[in-house]
This record gives C-alpha cells, sequence and structure tokens, in this order.
C-alpha cells in the first residue's frame, strides 16, 4: 500500500514525488517514459536557475532529484484505475496492480495525429512525433516537419543540423511560433517552407519514400521524395483512463480546482493534463507542488491529524 502513486513520469510526476517524499509519504511514480513531453524538446531557455539547458539534461536532474529522495519510479502503463470501497485505489498496469491511499494524475499531453493514409503505417519506420529521439537517425537524408507551432519550428531547426534537407509544411499562412524562432528557421538554407499545403499521404514500401502534398487554394499536387516525417501537429489530453473519476473539459483535460482536486476524494490532477490554460514546465511544476501538498493533507485530515503547513 503506497500513500501516493502518481502517474506520469514527466516534470509534474517528479516535482509531485519530490514534494511527497519530503513529507515522508511512500511514493511510486509510474510513467511511459521519464520526461513526458521534455523528450520531445531541444534545449530548453526558460526554466529558472539555467539560462539555457539541453532536455535530456535536465531530465535527468529531475529523475536523479527524485530517487535521491527514495521515491520509487517504473516504467510502466497504468491501463485501469478504480477507487475501492475503502477509500483507496486499485491500479492496474501492464505487469502489475497496486493499492495507493492518494493518486495524482499528471500523465501529460500526448501528439496529436495528422490522420491522413500512411501515417499509421509508418509509424517508426519514417514516421515520428519526436525529432530530438529519432532525428539522428535521419543524418544527411531528407525530412518533411508538420506544423507550425513551436514544437514544430524548433523540431526543423533540430533537423536542418542533420538532415540534408528539410520541407516544413504547414495547411495555414503563418506561423505561431516565437518570433525569434521563426526568424532563426527561414535563416536555414536547407529548409523549405511550404505554406497552404496538406498532406494527403505517406508513402513508401517497407518506409516512408515520399508524401503527396496538395497546395489548399489551388489543389495543385506535389510528390516529394524523401525519408522521414515528423509530425508536430500538438499534443492532446488521454484522459479516457479516469473519465468516471473526474470532470473534463471540451479538450478532455481534467478540471481541477485550486488545490488540484477532482471531483474524486483523494484523486488529485497537475500538469498539462488539466485545463490550466498555460502549458509550461515551471507551471507544471508549481501546480504538482500544490497536488503533492493536497494529497499529504488530504491523509492528514482522513487520519484525524492536525495538518499543519510546512513552507519550506
Amino acid at each position: 500500500m503506497y500513500d501516493l502513486i502518481i502517474i506520469g513520469s514527466g516534470p509534474a510526476g517528479m516535482t509531485a514525488g519530490i514534494y511527497a517524499a519530503r513529507r515522508e509519504m511512500k511514493t511510486l511514480i509510474i510513467g511511459k517514459e521519464v520526461g513526458g513531453q521534455m523528450v520531445w524538446a531541444n534545449e530548453i531557455e526558460n526554466y529558472p536557475g539555467f539560462e539555457k539547458i539541453n532536455a535530456f539534461e535536465l531530465i535527468e536532474r529531475f529523475r536523479q532529484q527524485t530517487l535521491s529522495f527514495g521515491v520509487e519510479m517504473k516504467n510502466d502503463e497504468v491501463k485501469q484505475i478504480e477507487k475501492m470501497a475503502d477509500g483507496n485505489f486499485l491500479l492496474q498496469t501492464n505487469k502489475e496492480s497496486f493499492q495507493a491511499k492518494t493518486v495524482i494524475i499528471a500523465m501529460g499531453l500526448s501528439p496529436r495525429r495528422l490522420a491522413v493514409k500512411g501515417e499509421v503505417e509508418f509509424n517508426g519506420r519514417g514516421v515520428s512525433y519526436c525529432a530530438n529521439c529519432d532525428g539522428p537517425f535521419f543524418k544527411n537524408k531528407k525530412v518533411a516537419v508538420v506544423g507550425a507551432g513551436n514544437s514544430a519550428l524548433d523540431a526543423a531547426e533540430v533537423l536542418s543540423k542533420i538532415a540534408s534537407q528539410v520541407y516544413l509544411i504547414h495547411r495555414n499562412d503563418r506561423f505561431r511560433a516565437f518570433d525569434s524562432l521563426i526568424t532563426e528557421v527561414k535563416s536555414r538554407e536547407n529548409i523549405e517552407i511550404i505554406l497552404d499545403t496538406n498532406i494527403e499521404s505517406i508513402e513508401g514500401g517497407d518506409k516512408v519514400e515520399k508524401i503527396i502534398i496538395s497546395n489548399a487554394n489551388t489543389k495543385e499536387k506535389r510528390e516529394i521524395e524523401l525519408d522521414g516525417v515528423f509530425i508536430e501537429i500538438g499534443r492532446i489530453a488521454s484522459t479516457d483512463l479516469v473519465k468516471d473519476l473526474v470532470e473534463r473539459n471540451e479538450k478532455s483535460q481534467i478540471i481541477v480546482n485550486s488545490k488540484t482536486e477532482t471531483k474524486t476524494p483523494g484523486l488529485f490532477a497537475a500538469g498539462d493534463v488539466t485545463d490550466c490554460e498555460f502549458k509550461q514546465i515551471s507551471i507544471a511544476s508549481g501546480q504538482a507542488t500544490i497536488a503533492a501538498l493536497s494529497a499529504y493533507q488530504y491523509l492528514q485530515l482522513k487520519s484525524g491529524k492536525e495538518f499543519i503547513v510546512k513552507n519550506y
């Protein structure tokens, strides 16, 4: 029996683990990938204390600090969660089952699918959702990046240092990224920007060999031979796991109050998976701090003990 189980091993999950352990709560983190969405970043320039830091270095710092407090971490996926008659929670993963007095949902967001022919078939065989993870496999090759936000332009910038040619494709006529990042991408000679364009299909044999695109205005089609397609069109909340235990908004994000509580007593949520409008590492960590302290407070009050706020 754990005092707290945290679902998700990104910055929110690990921060919650640190603060829970400091309150001497027996804590377990279950996540599919340590670092969460940070693994999709290259360098991080807006995390307090670091003018610039490689994403994987920051992830490792998070992980080491979390483990140093005695938090257990398991690389697995929670497939089912239910609240039992005694008020505790039962969690079933691919491999094991666990019980916890409280739970924090910190699953972050998942990549949004492009939903075109060939995307699913070539996933892992040329189609990728993580330039930093898979980019090195495309050294001196031709790739496309689909999207218009910071993640897409960051991916294009990273890949321009690896691939021989990068096609940056977006269905509209303008980007939604930081101005400095747009300027940087436009300055790269091996990045071809293709706007007002949709990908109709991803094609190949054993792996990706080409894409078919069409202009949104003229409907003119074009075939581009390449080796990889990086899809960066946003993230979505995959919260069906707890749909019966929480309230969700129209984006399937979990609705929480100022203490990160859900409608189910003992169940909390933090980070990008919540309905907080802004999605940043520092915000996720701050919200996770509240979630861990709220979980501790919940257990103290439930056991009849006086809850004393310790602001350190």
